[in-house]
C-alpha cells in the first residue's frame, strides 16, 4: 500500500490522532476530494492543509509533495484519505513540531503545550487554537450571562486562560450541555453550593454521562483531565457540545428544510445529507436568488466575504415580510480591497440581526472551517427563511416522519462511542453496513474487515458493494453474536427499513448496555431476570418497598423504584424533599416527569451511563428501562467492589 511508503519517508515517532481529529481530517479531504474519487491531487496539498486547519508555507508543502512523489512507485502523483492521515500524523509528531515551529505564528493562534490525559501516552504535545478559545468564551458568555449559578465565573476574559480553569467545578459544563439540548440535566441535582473536590467531581461526572447521552464522545476523557482543565480536552468537549445544540435545529421537519429538495431527488437523498452539506445548501439557495456564484465549501469559498455579503442581505430581504424588525443590509463595502476591512465591515452587518458570533475578520479571511461553519449553523437557526418546496404539486410540502425518542437514543448512543462517519440520520447512515460493523467491534464481535467493501465504493455497483455490506452484517449478527434476526435480511438495511434496523440496533445496544456485567457473566448471557432478580434484591436488603414485576411494571412510570435503587448504591445522594410520591391516589403526568428528570440525572451522577430518557420512564418502555436499570446494576456492582 502507497501508505506505508509515504511512512517510511519519515523516521520520527507518529503522533496518535484522536477519533475527533480523523473526522475533521475525512470532512476537510472530502471538502477537497469534489469529484469523489477518493484521492487529491499533490497540487491540492495545501489546501488541504488548510482545510485542516494545519497552516503552512508553500515551500514547506511542496517538500512535502516531492518526498512523497519520489516514494510513490505508482507515480500517479494521487494522495488518498489513508496516505494524507499517514503525512498528516508525521507533521504532528514531536520531532517535526520542532522542524515547523518557525511556520506556526503567533497570528495563526496555534499554542502548544506538554502533558496528556492520563489514558494515553506521556510526554505527547499537544495544541490549542486560541481562535476557537476566543470564539467559544465569547458565545458562553452571551448564552449563560443572566445565569445565576455562573455568576462566580462570567463574563470569561477570552485574552486569557479562564476559560479552562472554568470547567474544574463542573457547573458550567452542566448549564452548556442544557443550552444545548435543554432539559438533559435536571439542575436540581447540580451541586452550586458549598463546593468540594468531592462535590466538584460529582458535578463533572454529570457533565460527562449527560454529553454522552446527547451524542459526544468522552471516552478519552475523565473527571480529572477536567479538573486539571487540560485546552486540548475542554475544548474538544465544548466544541461537541455547542455543535450538538447549533445542529439540533438542522432538521428536516420542523425548521422547512424539505424546501432545499430539488426536482430530481427524493426525501432519502435529503436525509442522507450531513448538517453541514444541508447548511451549505440552505446559503446556496439563497446565493441563488441573489443572482451570484454559490459555494462548495465554509472555508476557501467565503474568504473573500462576498457569499456572507449576499447571504446577510437575502435574509434581511425575507426579514422584511412579516418580521418585526425590519434591517437594510449595507452592501457598500462588498468591493473594499482590503480583505481584513471587508469582513470587518460584513460582521457588522451580521451583528444588525444578532448574529456577531465564533468568527472574527481574521477567521473569514483565513477560512477558519471550524468556526465558519458555527457562524453560518448560528445564523441559519436565527434567520432560516428557507422557502417550502412544492414538489408534491399542491404546494405543500411532502411528510417525512419525525425522529422518535427511541431512534434519537439509539443514535446518540452510536455517535456516543465515536462511531465515524457521525450518524445525523439513524436509516440512512446504516444502509451501507459500516457503522454497524463499528458497532459489533463495540460489543465485542469480531469483523473480518477483508470481507469488508469501504469507501470509495466504484461509480457502477455502488449499491452492490453496500448490500454485501449489510449481508455480511447480518450473518454476523445470527451467526457470531447470536442475535434473534429472523425474517431480516442484507436488504432491509441497505434500503434503511425501520422496523428491521432497529430490532438489529436494539439487540447490539443491549449487549453493550450488559456488557458491564462482567460478574455476573459475558453481556449475551445475562438475561432480563438476572437484573431485574439484582435491582428487587437491592431493594429489598435496604428496606425499599418498590419491588418489580417485570420491566414492564407501571410503578416505574413513577420512578421511585429508580430513586429508591440509586438510594441504596450511593445513600446520601437523593434529596427526598426533591421527590413526588403519592399522597391520595397516583401520581399525576406532571409529577411523574417531574421524578423521572431528577431519577435519570441522578443515574449519571452517581456515574452510570444513562442513554434512557425521562420519557422512557414515564412511558414505562421497557427497552430503555431495562438499560437503566443494567447501568445501575453495573455501577452498584463496581461500588460493591470497593
Amino acid at each position: 500500500m502507497k501508505v506505508h511508503r509515504a511512512k517510511a519517508t519519515m523516521e520520527s515517532h507518529v503522533t496518535q490522532i484522536s477519533r475527533d481529529d480523523l473526522e475533521d481530517l475525512r470532512e476537510a479531504f472530502n471538502r477537497i476530494d469534489t469529484d469523489k474519487s477518493g484521492f487529491v491531487s499533490d497540487f491540492e496539498l495545501q489546501e488541504l492543509f488548510r482545510e485542516a486547519s494545519f497552516s503552512l508555507p508553500g515551500y514547506k508543502v511542496r517538500e512535502i509533495a516531492e518526498t512523497f512523489i519520489a516514494g510513490d512507485t505508482n507515480k500517479d502523483e494521487k494522495i488518498s484519505f489513508t496516505e494524507f492521515v499517514a503525512i498528516f500524523q508525521e507533521l504532528k509528531s514531536k520531532e517535526l513540531s520542532e522542524t515547523f515551529r518557525k511556520s506556526i505564528t503567533k497570528r495563526d493562534g496555534i499554542r502548544s503545550f506538554g502533558g496528556t490525559s492520563a489514558k494515553s501516552s506521556e510526554g505527547t504535545q499537544h495544541s490549542y487554537s486560541d481562535e476557537e478559545k476566543v470564539a467559544f468564551v465569547n458565545w458562553i458568555n452571551k448564552g449563560l450571562t443572566k445565569d445565576k449559578d455562573c455568576q462566580h465565573l462570567l463574563p470569561m476574559n477570552p485574552d486569557d486562560e479562564s476559560l479552562f480553569t472554568s470547567v474544574r467545578d463542573g457547573i458550567l459544563l452542566c448549564k452548556m450541555i442544557n443550552q444545548s439540548q435543554p432539559d438533559t440535566i435536571d439542575e436540581r441535582v447540580i451541586n452550586t453550593k458549598k463546593l468540594s473536590t468531592f462535590t466538584m467531581t460529582d458535578n463533572l461526572v454529570l457533565a460527562l454521562n449527560s454529553a454522552s447521552s446527547i451524542g459526544c464522545t468522552v471516552v478519552s476523557i475523565d473527571a480529572h483531565d477536567l479538573m486539571a482543565g487540560k485546552p486540548h480536552l475542554v475544548l474538544g468537549l465544548l466544541w461537541q457540545i455547542i455543535k450538538v445544540g447549533l445542529f439540533a435545529d438542522i432538521a428536516i421537519s420542523g425548521n422547512g428544510l424539505i424546501g432545499l429538495l430539488t426536482d430530481s431527488e427524493n426525501l432519502d437523498d435529503l436525509m442522507s445529507l450531513s448538517p453541514e452539506d444541508r447548511l451549505l445548501r440552505w446559503v446556496n439557495q439563497h446565493l441563488q436568488n441573489a443572482g451570484t456564484s454559490t459555494i462548495s465549501n465554509f472555508s476557501e469559498d467565503i474568504k473573500d466575504s462576498k457569499a456572507y455579503f449576499h447571504l446577510l442581505d437575502q435574509i434581511a430581504l425575507q426579514k422584511e415580510h412579516g418580521y418585526k424588525k425590519n434591517v437594510k443590509i449595507d452592501m457598500s463595502a462588498i468591493n473594499e480591497r482590503n480583505l481584513d476591512r471587508r469582513a470587518e465591515m460584513m460582521l457588522r452587518q451580521a451583528a444588525r440581526l444578532d448574529c456577531r458570533q465564533f468568527v472574527s475578520p481574521s477567521d473569514v479571511t483565513s477560512g477558519n472551517g471550524k468556526l465558519n461553519l458555527a457562524f453560518v449553523a448560528n445564523l441559519y437557526n436565527m434567520h432560516s427563511g428557507v422557502q417550502m418546496s412544492q414538489t408534491n404539486g399542491v404546494g405543500a410540502a411532502p411528510l417525512i416522519e419525525p425522529e422518535t425518542n427511541e431512534e434519537k437514543t439509539f443514535r446518540n448512543w452510536m455517535n456516543s462511542l465515536g462511531v465515524a462517519p457521525h450518524v445525523n440520520h439513524l436509516f440512512c447512515d446504516l444502509c451501507d453496513g459500516l457503522i454497524i460493523m463499528q458497532l459489533y467491534e463495540k460489543v465485542n464481535v469480531p469483523v473480518n474487515w477483508k470481507k469488508v467493501n469501504n469507501p470509495p465504493y466504484p461509480i457502477l455497483g455502488v449499491n452492490m458493494k453496500k448490500l454485501e455490506n449489510c449481508n455480511y452484517a447480518v450473518e454476523l449478527g445470527r451467526d457470531v453474536a447470536h442475535f434473534s434476526l429472523v425474517g431480516i435480511g442484507g436488504e432491509n438495511l441497505n434500503e434503511g427499513s425501520r422496523l428491521h434496523t432497529l430490532a438489529l440496533v436494539w439487540q447490539l445496544m443491549r449487549r453493550y448496555t450488559v456488557s458491564v456485567l462482567s460478574d455476573v457473566g459475558d453481556g449475551d448471557k445475562v438475561g432480563d431476570q438476572i437484573i431485574l432478580n439484582w435491582v428487587n434484591s437491592t431493594l429489598r436488603q435496604n428496606r425499599k418497598d418498590t419491588q418489580l414485576s417485570s420491566f414492564k411494571d407501571k410503578l416505574i412510570s413513577t420512578s421511585l423504584p429508580v430513586i429508591d435503587l440509586i438510594d441504596a448504591i450511593a445513600p446520601g445522594t437523593v434529596r427526598w424533599d426533591m421527590v413526588k410520591r403519592p399522597q391520595r391516589g397516583a401520581l399525576n403526568d406532571a409529577d411523574k416527569l417531574n421524578n423521572a428528570k431528577y431519577a435519570v440525572s441522578l443515574a449519571r451522577k452517581i456515574g452510570a451511563r444513562v442513554y434512557t430518557q425521562p420519557e422512557d420512564l414515564v412511558q414505562v418502555n421497557p427497552k430503555m428501562v431495562l438499560t437503566l436499570f443494567a447501568a445501575l446494576m453495573g455501577n452498584g456492582m463496581k461500588k460493591a467492589e470497593r
